[in-house]
């Protein structure tokens, strides 16, 4: 289907597609297993001015937005979503400077996020995950510092970041207006690391606690202003929650990929199953669903893009249509390749694994059901 790409967009989406044909997919199997963090391919994307395409020129960028970073997102996913989510989370870590950041605090992390350096968003804490406002993060004030304490939890790109988006509590009386966004860097006395999960999926994506124990922040890495902490994140997932999106779809053309192919080699009662009218419904179901949540991907990021104020509930939509679709077609994918699609000489069980993820962060799916709904019957 043409969605009319601009000259720039095609030679992103051309570029990380080669990148991941000839330098991720040799090694998707070893970091899965391993569980070790990307970064030679990470060097590549930066090098490949991967990291540049969603930042504005005037931070060194090239100049696009979320439907960039989309694009780039969802080729990459294509292959391994592990993989592609050091690039996606860096850009969720990144963006609420974007959006908030003063002139000085953009010039001096934008410019470092183009280069590569990588980012995270720290919101997620054992007792605030859905319900972010019950965070127990604090942030005291101390003349010109806050003190941070507390720990974050599940935090993706965790250990490896050199620059971290943090919400904590500076007021607990004032509920979510009581929590403000600090940018804290990597080696800041009193920020330390704690567990690293062993997880399901996206095993190359690196996920990690934050510990805070009287972290001195000075008041210059405040985001906006003190009791915005909650505005930050919201303003930011609206932005983000497409890149899910396209994760998402890209995990399931990845799998429509390896199955079309697959069904012109497995044969059955002596002809390739893809002559089976049960495997090809399955297959035209397969790509209908992964071409609709697409299509809502990227009219979501080309909204947003545009400038729109009210974008919550088709960010919520996309992130929420793509991951269900990424489950079922990767569901549907180990079916056709049966006894083979379960073991892991194939690449159809991880994507299944790596799907789930997609219904889960940046807000679970039944979380954003609650989104769309509650925008319904807005004018």
């Amino acid at each position: 289907m043409d969605y009319f790409l601009t000259e720039k967009q095609q030679i992103i989406r051309d570029l990380c597609h080669r990148i991941s044909q000839e330098k991720i997919k040799p090694v998707v199997q070893e970091y899965d297993e391993s569980g070790e963090f990307p970064w030679e391919i990470m060097d590549i994307l930066a090098k490949s001015d991967i990291f540049r395409v969603f930042i504005p020129e005037k931070y060194d960028g090239l100049g696009g937005g979320i439907f960039e970073m989309s694009l780039a997102t969802e080729e990459l996913s294509r292959v391994c979503s592990g993989i592609a989510l050091g690039f996606a989370a860096t850009g969720l870590g990144s963006m609420p400077i974007l959006l908030f950041g003063n002139e000085s605090q953009k010039q001096k992390y934008m410019t470092k996020v183009a280069d590569g350096t990588i980012a995270a968003f720290a919101l997620t804490e054992a007792e605030a995950g859905s319900d972010a406002s019950n965070m127990k993060t604090t942030a005291e004030k101390d003349g010109d510092y806050y003190v941070l304490n507390g720990v974050k939890q599940w935090i993706t790109n965790g250990g490896v970041a050199d620059i971290y988006t943090v919400i904590a509590m500076t007021d607990k009386n004032k509920g979510s207006r009581g929590a403000t966004a600090f940018i804290v860097e990597k080696g800041t006395p009193g920020f330390s690391f704690g567990v690293k999960e062993n997880k399901m999926g996206i095993r190359a994506s690196t996920t990690m606690e934050l510990i805070f124990e009287n972290c001195r922040i000075h008041k210059d890495q405040v985001l906006a202003r003190p009791g915005m902490g909650y505005i930050v994140a919201l303003k930011t997932l609206d932005r983000t929650r497409p890149g899910v999106g396209a994760q998402a779809v890209g995990i399931a053309q990845g799998a429509i990929d390896v199955c079309l192919k697959y069904s012109r080699e497995r044969e059955q009662f002596g002809q390739p199953i893809s002559n089976f009218q049960a495997i090809r419904h399955m297959l035209a179901d397969m790509s209908m669903q992964t071409e609709a949540a697409r299509a809502l991907v990227y009219a979501a990021a080309r909204m947003i893009d545009s400038g729109a104020k009210d974008i919550s509930k088709e960010s919520a939509m996309c992130k929420c249509f793509a991951g269900d679709v990424a489950m079922k077609v990767t569901t549907d994918a180990v079916q056709i390749f049966g006894g083979y699609g379960y073991m892991k000489d194939y690449p159809v069980e991880k994507m299944m694994r790596d799907a789930k993820i997609t219904q889960i962060y940046e807000g679970t799916n039944q979380i954003q059901r609650d989104v769309i709904a509650s925008n319904l019957w807005k004018k």
